[in-house]
């Protein structure tokens, strides 16, 4: 019936607009990968999004309406559903919940160029750095140097001050960015994924903790989960998107 593909970029109308990580520049996808499978119809679209509609026709959103998707990994990514349709956009941008500015007095740089996007902090990378920051301020902690995301949540489950700290920080940050999208989208359930997401129940509760401080009231009751696809998350979107 056709290809389906996610891409770790902006996809307008089958046009990728560039991926960074992969050296690609502006070309039309469906194009090129329908030659390269003897024309065979060619669907495409940002990666984040299309694993949100993986989760949504087969994992965690089953059965949900309109939802969002928040991936943490080394970025942060996410996408959105409405209707059974991904939200994407004037020009495919939508659901890039990871440059959402979160804190305007942020002095380090994103690599989007912009400073205080939320994945400075919610982030595999963003956590690690949070803790690294907090250590330099106050060493007082048994997470060792040089850890991972994975130290920080595990030390923090156990007590730790300064890994509790770093969590909390990302809590803040990831709570109040999802509470500003649900003022806008609504969503009937926000499912968490991507690495960072295996800390599990410490992350969704220190994550909804902080979506109720600042969430409008109305747009309150919202489900929060963890993805159950895991990396099949995108095959799924995308043979949805095919069907």
């Amino acid at each position: 019936m056709g290809v389906g593909i996610g891409l770790p970029g902006p996809v307008d109308r089958g046009m990728i607009l560039g991926c960074v990580n992969l050296g690609w520049g502006i070309f039309s996808i469906v194009e090129e990968f329908s030659k390269a499978f003897h024309n065979v119809p060619v669907y495409a679209g940002n990666d984040a999004n299309i694993a949100a509609l993986g989760e949504y026709v087969a994992g965690a959103g089953k059965g949900m309406k309109n939802m969002m998707m928040v991936t943490l990994g080394t970025g942060v990514g996410g996408g959105i559903i409405i209707d059974g349709r991904i939200l994407e956009g004037a020009n495919g941008g939508a659901g890039e919940i990871g440059h959402i500015p979160v804190n305007p007095q942020e002095q380090d740089i994103c690599g989007c160029g912009k400073k205080g996007c939320l994945e400075q902090y919610a982030s595999a990378t963003g956590i690690v750095r949070v803790a690294e920051k907090l250590r330099k301020e106050n060493g007082n902690t048994a997470l060792p140097a040089g850890c991972t995301a994975k130290q920080v949540f595990d030390y923090a489950k156990e007590g730790d001050e300064l890994a509790m700290q770093a969590v909390e920080e990302l809590g803040r940050y990831l709570g109040l960015a999802l509470a500003s999208c649900a003022c806008v989208l609504n969503p009937e359930g926000i499912v968490i994924g991507g690495g960072v997401s295996r800390a599990g129940k410490i992350l969704l509760d220190v994550t909804e903790k902080n979506f109720q401080t600042y969430v409008f009231k109305p747009c309150r009751n919202v489900k929060f989960c963890l993805a159950e696809l895991g990396n099949d998350a995108g095959i799924y979107g995308a043979a949805a998107m095919v069907n």
